[in-house]
């Protein structure tokens, strides 16, 4: 595990765990990386929480003073950063967001040429320059000095993609969709506006301050509010960054990223394109989606958390679509990460090809329900390798029969490990976490339950 890069990027509290300088100095590095040979180019993107403009700054001084130029996309979404850097030739791009966080923390993605997420390699490369473990990258002088680039051109065109990937017009479709006061405050409604929808739109007032606060796929109430109030036929919920999307069917019930996956999945399956004939979650997709992909012989593998591992399993493997719960999907057609505008759209056209409503096409996923723990241990892998913790487990899942699932994982960043469990009920979900905890307490290893 990286120190500064988890699987989503350098993450934490604005001037705490991530400063300014730490921005200057990745700019610095990847100038000076991706210029060795040629003059880079790279592309950055910010979300509209207050410190993006500050880190924007920060990493435009960085990549200038090394030779390269930074090319400004402005307030945009991940997903146009990655379909940007692919399609115009750059060499790497920046997404400087904390995702579904709350506005005080932000965070630097960093993107290959690819759009795909940076390879390990070069994160191991920055991390060792910022903890001054290389020596300083040489500094540009004279005309070799970068420029900044105004490229708000790159935020259209990415609009233009999503608009010549609906097969549909909207017309006559009440859509509600909530922004999470975030990247997609006016992306979003220039799509669906130009689809031919009747958009009806909150989450689009960003302040700098209330980016996912009370709003977006993380506080999805305020968009069943929206729908159910209106009488909207489908409602579609954002992340800050806009990397995830929930929808809402027209009664106003939430409609999870397993349900969205399962929907487009059968719809790719039975028009004969759903490559491979499998669908890629990971390992906290829920049971009750499994249940219903045996059901109509769709078949799926599970990865790691993180779209980045469901990613890296699709491009291996050749698979079409992928992604997680929380609606981070990816359809590997149209982009290499978790795209919420083009999950949005897809959904759209399943409902209009089929004559569907959103409720009956989420209708034969029964979520069961979910308890998690976390647990304070002595020792994460001494306590995941102890005999008489696998054999709690064994006996838990046994128990279960084919009407659940258990799943013990180790937390990437602290001594947690997650106890989860799927069942018919919440009572038996937490009869069979609590039974798995007792034996980590029974074996000494545990500390407490947070």
């Amino acid at each position: 595990m990286s120190k500064y890069f988890g699987t989503d990027g350098f993450r934490g509290e604005a001037n705490v765990d991530l400063t300014a300088e730490h921005a200057f100095k990745i700019g610095r590095f990847i100038g000076w990386y991706y210029g060795r040979e040629h003059r880079a180019k790279i592309v950055i993107g910010k979300d509209t929480r207050r410190s993006s403009y500050m880190y924007e700054c920060a990493l435009s001084a960085g990549i200038t003073s090394s030779g390269a130029d930074a090319y400004l996309l402005h307030v945009t979404t991940t997903p146009s950063v990655s379909y940007i850097a692919r399609v115009d030739d750059f060499d790497c791009g920046v997404m400087i967001s904390a995702s579904h966080n709350p506005y005080h923390d932000n965070g630097i993605k960093l993107l290959n040429s690819q759009g795909e997420k940076m390879e390990e390699s070069v994160l191991d490369e920055i991390e060792a320059y910022i903890d001054g473990a290389v020596p300083e990258p040489p500094l540009a002088t004279g005309a070799d000095i970068g420029r900044t680039v105004d490229y708000s051109a790159g935020r259209n065109r990415y609009i233009g993609y999503l608009i010549s990937l609906s097969t549909h017009s909207y017309k006559g479709v009440r859509v509600g969709l909530d922004c999470a006061n975030g990247s997609t405050w006016m992306i979003a409604k220039s799509v669906f506006d130009a689809l031919g929808a009747d958009t009806y739109v909150i989450g689009n007032r960003p302040d700098g301050l209330n980016i996912n606060v009370d709003c977006g796929s993380t506080h999805i109430a305020a968009l069943q509010k929206l729908v159910a109030e209106n009488g909207l036929d489908v409602g579609f919920a954002f992340d800050g960054d806009a990397d995830r999307c929930l929808a809402v069917d027209e009664f106003g019930n939430a409609v999870s990223g397993d349900e969205i996956m399962y929907m487009c999945a059968r719809y790719m399956a039975e028009r004969g394109r759903l490559d491979n004939n499998t669908l890629v979650t990971t390992v906290m997709s829920n049971f009750g989606l499994y249940k219903a992909l045996d059901e109509i012989g769709v078949g799926y593998e599970k990865t790691a958390v993180g779209d980045k591992y469901v990613w890296e399993n699709m491009r291996e493997h050749g698979h079409v679509i992928g992604g997680e719960q929380s609606g981070h999907i990816i359809f590997s057609k149209y982009a290499t990460t978790g795209d919420g505008m083009i999950t949005a759209i897809k959904v759209m056209q399943v409902m209009l090809d089929t004559k569907l409503p959103l409720s009956k096409l989420a209708a034969p996923v029964t979520i069961y329900p979910q308890v998690l723990k976390n647990v304070i241990v002595d020792d994460k892998d001494g306590t995941m390798a102890d005999a008489a913790v696998q054999a709690s487990v064994k006996q838990v899942e046994e128990g279960l029969g084919g009407t659940g699932r258990v799943l013990l994982r180790k937390s990437g960043t602290e001594p947690v490990l997650r106890v989860m469990a799927e069942a018919e009920t919440d009572a038996r979900c937490e009869r069979a976490v609590d039974e798995i905890i007792e034996s980590m307490r029974a074996s000494g290893h545990l500390v407490r339950v947070k």
